[in-house]
């Protein structure tokens, strides 16, 4: 599902209300629909994200997936049955008492995807293992967290 469609019919939407109030409120309208074009595409993923867990909760025997490649969604079924794919094994060094794992969609933009995955292709590691690499090095004591900002 092409997300652009939606928010060049936002776009227009918007340029069809304040053509009426003047050039200068309608240039306004132009600059503000490009300023939003980021948060409209991220809402538009969550309510696309809403939408398949809303129908996973509804289904016994699968659930819904929001993939985002190229900027385009795709949902995807996922049958029960289906096993998840093994978890890669810990780098080198990694703390034993982390044994746990945990799923995370990450949005980022094209360019910055392209990087990490030269960055990986380059160690010969999945982008997977390549991002736990350059995490921060394990911890030791009373809670352990990550923290930063990140900026798209």
């Amino acid at each position: 599902m092409e997300l652009s469609e939606y928010v060049e019919s936002l776009r227009g939407e918007l340029a069809a209300v304040t053509r009426v109030a003047g050039d200068d409120v309608a240039r306004a309208g132009e600059l503000l629909a490009e300023a939003l074009d980021s948060a409209v595409r991220l809402t538009l993923l969550d309510v696309l994200s809403g939408a398949a867990a809303e129908i996973t909760s509804r289904i016994s025997d699968a659930s819904i997936e929001v993939r985002l490649a190229g900027g385009e969604a795709t949902f995807v079924v996922v049958a029960a049955h289906q096993q998840e794919p093994e978890a890669p094994a810990p780098p080198a060094g990694a703390d034993e008492e982390d044994s746990g794992t945990a799923r995370v969609t990450l949005r980022l933009p094209d360019a910055l995807k392209g990087r990490m995955e030269a960055a990986a292709s380059r160690e010969g590691v999945s982008v997977n293992a390549w991002l736990v690499r350059a995490g921060p090095p394990p911890r030791r004591g009373p809670g352990q967290r990550i923290t930063g900002f990140a900026r798209s």
